[in-house]
C-alpha cells in the first residue's frame, strides 16, 4: 500500500507513560517523581496525558497514590491540556470525581477530564486482569460511563489483547468487534485498540482496524491505536493505520511500560511504542505533529531517571 496523506491536521497523540509506562515498576516511583513526569509531558505538546489509575493499591501499588498525584499536578495543568485516568469500576470513577472536586476548590478546575475502562477481547486475559469475564466489564462499566458523562467527562473504552492473547493466542478481528460495539452502546466516546503483547503485524492490524472502525464512525466515536512494540513491527502497524483513517495514537515516553505477560524469565518485555518512534512514523508517512522533540526527550530521560532511582533505593 502506498501512503497518501488525507488531511493536514495534526495526529492526535496521548502519551500513557505516567499509568502504562510505570504501572508494572516493581520499585515504588516517588509521587513527586510522577507529579514532575506528567508535568513534563504536558509541556510537549501531546494532546493528552494518561496521569494515573483510580485503582486498587492492592492490586497495582505503584498507582495508590492516585488521589496525591492529582493534587499535586493540578495547579501546574496547562491551558487546554488534556488528563484521562483508568477507572476499574464505580468506586474508581467515584475516586477520581473527589480528586476533581478537590482541584475545583483548590486550582480553579478539574484535573481529569476522561475516564477511562479496559476490558479485552479474550475472556482468560480479562479474568485474569480485571477478575470478571468480558460481560461482567461491561455491566460494571454501565454506571460509570452513565456517571461519567453526568459530570461531564469524556469517556475511553479500552479493548486490550486485539491481536493475540497470552493464554488463548491468536483473537479474532470479530471478537474485537463485539467488544468494541458493547462499549460503543455503552456511550463511550472513544475506543483505544492495545496490541497487548505486541503481536501484531501490518496485515492483522489492517483486519481489526477494518472491523471496528465503521462502527466507531457510525457511533460518532473516536479510534484510537495503542501498540506495544515487543517484536519491533509497530511503526509499520502506524503506517497501515494511517492509510487506514486512524487519527490517534497512545505511545510512551522512553517506550516505558511493557505487559507483564509478555515478559519471559530471562527478558522483560518491550514497553509501548515511544513517543518518539510514533512521532518518526507519522512523519515517515506524511503526517504532521504538533510535539516537541527536545521536550519529549527531556521527559523520557526524566522518566527513565525515576525509574532508575527508584531501583537503586535500599
Amino acid at each position: 500500500m502506498t501512503t497518501t496523506p488525507m488531511s493536514t491536521s495534526p495526529i492526535r497523540i496521548t502519551d500513557v507513560a505516567p499509568r502504562d509506562g510505570l504501572q508494572n515498576e516493581p520499585a515504588p516511583i516517588p509521587t513527586a517523581d510522577k507529579a514532575a513526569l506528567v508535568n513534563a509531558l504536558a509541556r510537549t505538546g501531546v494532546d493528552e496525558v494518561e496521569v494515573t489509575s483510580f485503582v486498587s493499591a492492592k492490586w497495582v501499588p505503584q498507582l495508590g497514590d492516585a488521589a496525591d498525584l492529582c493534587e499535586m499536578v493540578a495547579a501546574s495543568k496547562p491551558t487546554g491540556a488534556v488528563y484521562s485516568a483508568l477507572v476499574p469500576n464505580e468506586r474508581g470513577l467515584g475516586a477520581l470525581l473527589a480528586a476533581n472536586a478537590s482541584a475545583e476548590a483548590t486550582a480553579g478546575s478539574r484535573v481529569i477530564d476522561k475516564a477511562s475502562v479496559f476490558t479485552a477481547a479474550s475472556e482468560t486475559f480479562s479474568t485474569k486482569n480485571t477478575n470478571a469475564s468480558i460481560a461482567e466489564t461491561i455491566a460494571r462499566f454501565r454506571p460509570v460511563i452513565t456517571r461519567a458523562h453526568d459530570a461531564g467527562l469524556a469517556t475511553r473504552g479500552y479493548v486490550s489483547c486485539i491481536v493475540a492473547c497470552p493464554f488463548e493466542g491468536p483473537i479474532a478481528a470479530g471478537a474485537v468487534a463485539d467488544v468494541a460495539s458493547q462499549l460503543l452502546r455503552l456511550g463511550v466516546t472513544e475506543i483505544d485498540l492495545g496490541d497487548t503483547i505486541g503481536a501484531a503485524t501490518p496485515e492483522s492490524i489492517a483486519q481489526v482496524i477494518m472491523a471496528v472502525r465503521p462502527m466507531c464512525d457510525a457511533a460518532g466515536a473516536d479510534l484510537v491505536l495503542h501498540l506495544h512494540d515487543t517484536f519491533g513491527r509497530a511503526s509499520e502497524c502506524i503506517g497501515v493505520a494511517l492509510e487506514l483513517g486512524v487519527r490517534s495514537f497512545d505511545a510512551s515516553a522512553a517506550g516505558i511500560g511493557g505487559c507483564p505477560y509478555a515478559s519471559t524469565p530471562d527478558r522483560r518485555a518491550p514497553g509501548n511504542i515511544a513517543t518518539l518512534a510514533l512521532l518518526d512514523a507519522i512523519e515517515a508517512a506524511g503526517y504532521a505533529h504538533d510535539v516537541d522533540r527536545a521536550a519529549l526527550q527531556d521527559a523520557g530521560q526524566l522518566a527513565l531517571d525515576a525509574i532508575a532511582r527508584a531501583g537503586a533505593m535500599p
